[in-house]
Order: structure tokens, then sequence, then C-alpha cells
């Protein structure tokens, strides 16, 4: 419906330029402001009772946690929010640093993958909520698109 339906009656006048921000529901405000603040070094720009905001300066908010309590579920195979991903830069070396503070921190990295054009790093925040860390090794894709789908290796910093 959406390639040739709907998107066809609604022709150009609506398009996604960029994501916006993700929102994630959180069991601890507090803890998981921590987290994305002081581990990761998100700037957390905002919070009000059970809500914190936070934004690396590319637009007013990329990431908004909301308190609901309760207890972390793992639960992989549903639909929904597999994992978010972070760019952190534009060279390995970047990748090899974060990876050495999440060590110091004792944040365990969860995997480490070279995409082709991005090399990641996962890891987990408190609630079990997937994140990776990216940086971009190659703009290769801005004229082969299909070099995202690459098949990813393992990565080895």
């Amino acid at each position: 419906m959406v390639q040739g339906g709907l998107r066809a009656q609604l022709g150009e006048v609506m398009r996604v330029r960029e994501l916006g921000h993700v929102v994630l529901y959180v069991t601890s405000v507090e803890k998981l402001s921590r987290f994305y603040r002081e581990t990761l070094g998100f700037r957390q720009v905002a919070s009000a009772p059970g809500m914190a905001v936070f934004s690396s300066g590319r637009t007013h908010h990329e990431l908004l946690l909301i308190e609901v309590g309760g207890q972390p579920q793992k639960i992989h195979a549903k639909l929904g929010l597999y994992h978010i991903g972070l760019k952190i830069g534009d060279s390995e070396q970047e990748l090899r640093a974060a990876a050495e503070e999440l060590r110091a921190a004792g944040v365990p990295v969860t995997g480490a993958t070279d995409h082709g054009v991005t090399k990641s790093l996962y890891l987990q925040d408190p609630d079990g909520n997937e994140v990776e860390l990216y940086v971009d090794v190659s703009d290769s894709w801005k004229q082969h698109p299909e070099a995202i789908l690459a098949r990813p290796r393992a990565l080895r910093l």
C-alpha cells in the first residue's frame, strides 16, 4: 500500500527528513538519566518529575525518558523497538576509545560489528534496552544505498 497506493495519492507533500527522537519508558528516570548522561555522555537539557530530556545539539531533543516504574523485562521476540543507534564519531579510533571508556566504567559491551559503512558497539542500558554506539567509516552508501545491507562481520578493536 505504501509504495504505490497511499504514497502515490499524497505525492511529495510529506516526507520524512530525519529521525527526530526516541522516547523510552523506563523503570527509574534517575538511574537511566545517570547512564545516558554519565556513561554515554548525552547532554541532559531538561527534566521534570518523572521525565528527562537529552540532546546532542542537533535538535531540541533526541531522547526522552519517561518513568513508569516496575522491573525491567527481558523480552527479545516481540514487535517494537530493537535498539537505538547513537552516532559517536567518524573513525574506528573513536569507537576504540569508547570501548575503553565503557570497560573502565564497568559497562559490558555485548557485541561489536563491522557493517561496512559503520562500525558498532552494542550494550544495554540499565533497563535492558539495547543501545548501538556507532561510527560512520564510509559514505559509499550515498552512491550505493545497498551498501547498508552488507553482511555484518565481527569487529575486533
